[in-house]
C-alpha cells in the first residue's frame, strides 16, 4: 500500500532555531510542480521553469510560515494549509506596486530559515497573498506592510535544494535596492 510508513525518528539535537531569514516570490507556473525532480527523501533537486525570476525579500523580526494538515476520515481527504505571516518595514511606492501584483496573482513562495533550509509553498496551486498596510500610531510603531500568505496543497511544502536549482534552472535572484 502506498500509504505505509517506512521510517522512525530519533530525538534530534537542540541545534536549530526559529524564524525566517528571506522569502522569495516567483510567478506561478504549472511547470514548477509538474517538472520537479525529487530525491528519495522528496527534496526537490531540479525544476524546469519558463519564468526564471525569484524575487528576494530580506526579513528581520517576527516572520513565520506554518503548515496544518487537515484530514477528513468521512470524506477520505487529506490536504495541507500553509500560512505565513510576513512583516515588511517601511512603505514605499515600488513595494506597494509589487504587493498589489502579488495579491492579484498566485505566486510560488520559497522561504529560507535561519538554519539554512529552503521550503517551497504553493508549488501545485500557488499562494494567496493578503496585504495590510500599517501606518502606526506612535513613533515606535510599524510603518510598513503585514502580509498573510496562504497555500492549500495536496502535499506539505517541499524542502528544496535552492542553490542547485538556481544554478541548474538558471534562476535569476532579483534583489531590491
Amino acid at each position: 500500500m502506498a500509504c505505509d510508513i517506512s521510517l522512525g525518528r530519533l530525538e534530534p539535537c537542540k541545534d536549530s532555531i526559529g524564524g525566517l531569514r528571506n522569502i522569495y516570490f516567483m510567478n506561478f507556473g504549472n511547470d514548477f510542480y509538474d517538472d520537479k525532480i525529487l530525491s528519495t527523501d522528496e527534496l526537490i533537486t531540479s525544476v524546469t521553469l519558463a519564468d526564471k525570476n525569484a524575487y528576494k525579500y530580506e526579513l528581520r523580526g517576527a516572520n513565520n510560515f506554518d503548515e496544518a494538515n487537515e484530514v477528513s476520515k468521512d470524506n477520505g481527504t487529506s490536504f495541507w494549509t500553509g500560512t505565513g505571516t510576513i512583516v515588511l518595514k517601511k512603505q514605499d511606492a515600488a513595494t506597494r506596486k509589487e504587493l498589489k501584483l502579488m495579491s492579484y496573482g498566485r505566486p510560488i513562495v520559497i522561504t529560507e530559515d535561519y538554519n539554512g533550509a529552503f521550503k517551497v509553498y504553493g508549488a501545485q496551486n500557488g499562494c494567496d497573498v493578503s496585504v495590510g498596510t500599517a501606518s502606526g500610531t506612535a513613533m515606535g510603531d510599524l510603518n510598513g506592510y503585514n502580509l498573510t500568505v496562504t497555500a492549500m496543497e495536496r502535499e506539505p511544502g517541499f524542502f528544496i535544494d535552492f542553490d542547485a536549482i538556481v544554478t541548474a534552472a538558471e534562476i535569476v535572484v532579483v534583489e531590491g535596492a
